[in-house]
């Protein structure tokens, strides 16, 4: 006999804004116990010094957390000429000064411009991505020397897409910087990139994420706003901030609509017959009497519709 599950089967997403000082795993905490759910999941983390959009799945939603994972980032950044440090954030220990040379907007750009469309990054050994099974900062702080952690480092060199790269403002040693990037880059590791082009290195002094796949700092609720709303209004006013699980689906995927008959088989996971045109990722819904209910999401090939990630839901009545 199965155990029961702890909380309420709620499902959504909700756009909050990560606060300065919390791990992203404390915030999704949090965030669980105010909702009283059963399961939440975050969907990118976050460094305890920076803020911004951080979608958090809740139940259902959950199943599609590997998409906003995977999907494009958008980041506000300053970065603080003249220092490179450990971590490569203000958090760090100052590991080298440089002089920082007068710059024009037209030089700054001229830098800009090589760190534009595919970049090659070296992550910084603080970071979460793991060598034999232990986080590289866990390495990084066991007394790595700088030559082992460097060699460690590069093994994890990988190609990422910068976007967009705007230069916002410009002081004499320091530079605000808007991105907009694939998932997998490190902005400590762009801004470390940069400063070593101009040739006074720097570090990110503040990093605010403005973007996170489809969602956006404009639908952002902060944490002291979710628990006064908690407070005054329980779980039922919470769920009023819930979006649906379906805004995390990229609005490009094929939306495919099912009579009942086909979606009951798409929901046993069996594939249903189609002459419709072969694709990686399509959106699976049911639609009955003019109404539209998400079911999954799927792919279509060899003539078939076939499910990839399907919903626990019950179908509307006729």
């Amino acid at each position: 006999m199965g155990r029961k599950k702890k909380g309420r089967p709620v499902s959504g997403i909700l756009v909050l804004n990560k606060p300065l000082g919390l791990s992203s795993n404390q915030v999704l905490q949090k965030v669980k116990w105010l909702f009283q759910a059963q399961k939440a999941g975050h969907t990118g983390a976050l460094d305890p010094q920076a803020s911004g959009v951080l979608p958090i799945c809740l139940g259902e939603a959950t199943k599609f957390s590997q998409l906003l994972l995977d999907s494009d980032k958008g980041y506000d950044t300053t970065a603080k000429l003249g220092e490179i440090r450990s971590t490569g954030d203000a958090e760090g220990e100052v590991i080298k000064t440089a002089d920082v040379p007068e710059l024009s907007g037209e030089q700054v750009e001229e830098v800009l411009k090589n760190f534009r469309g595919d970049v090659v990054q070296v992550p910084p050994m603080f970071s979460a991505l793991k060598l034999d099974g232990k986080p590289l900062y866990e390495l990084a702080r066991n007394g790595m020397t700088a030559e082992e952690a460097q060699a460690i480092a590069e093994k994890k060199r990988r190609t990422i897409q910068i976007h967009e790269l705007t230069l916002n403002d410009q002081r004499s040693d320091e530079l605000d910087l808007s991105v907009r990037c694939s998932k997998g880059t490190y902005i400590r590791t762009l801004v470390e990139d940069i400063g070593n082009e101009i040739g006074s290195g720097a570090y990110v002094s503040m990093l605010h994420r403005t973007h996170s796949g489809p969602y956006h700092s404009g639908q952002m609720i902060t944490l002291e706003e979710l628990e006064a709303l908690a407070e005054e209004g329980g779980t039922e006013a919470l769920d009023k901030l819930l979006l649906p699980p379906e805004t995390a689906l990229p609005e490009t995927w094929p939306v495919i609509e099912l009579t009942r008959a086909e979606a009951e088989k798409i929901l046993q996971g069996q594939a249903v017959s189609t002459g419709l045109t072969e694709a990686p990722s399509v959106q699976l819904w049911a639609a009955e009497s003019g109404r539209k209910q998400l079911i999954g999401i799927g792919r279509i090939e060899r003539g078939g519709i076939r499910p990839q990630r399907l919903l626990q839901v019950r179908l509307l009545a006729d």
